[in-house]
């Protein structure tokens, strides 16, 4: 599929498909091919790539938005809540950094080729 192609799906912009593919190419996931026809291909088995290698390949932020950051840490309260939430947040991120590498491109790909079955869709991943 072309930028394009991705970002109109996705409702993005392609300069955002091509920044974020960038990283999945410098990971050797895929391959852009430039001319008419061309456009992002897969080029890795998809059984060895998990969710967590394309979070990381693509640069991905913090697993979560919230947290400690110590902004202030002269406040009495900030202290308070940080201690309360720390081990929290610690062992919530272990746990969805697992799930994430736990789960294979192939994985979702067979389970998108099957709900495009139901449908009856002509989409499918190889």
């Amino acid at each position: 599929m072309t930028s394009e192609e991705i970002a109109r799906m996705l409702g993005t912009n392609s300069v955002v498909i091509r920044r974020t593919m960038a990283g999945l190419r410098e990971a050797g996931y895929v391959l852009s091919e430039k001319g008419h026809g061309g456009g992002w291909v897969i080029v890795t088995n998809l059984e060895k790539i998990s969710l967590l290698d394309v979070h990381r390949a693509v640069g991905g932020p913090r697993i979560f938005a919230i947290g400690n950051e110590r902004q202030n840490p002269d406040c009495a309260v900030e202290k308070a809540v940080n201690s309360a939430l720390e081990g929290a947040l610690a062992e919530a991120e272990a746990l969805l950094i697992a799930r994430l590498g736990a789960v294979s491109l192939a994985e979702l790909a067979r389970n998108f080729n099957a709900r495009c079955d139901v449908k009856g869709a002509k989409a499918h991943i190889r």
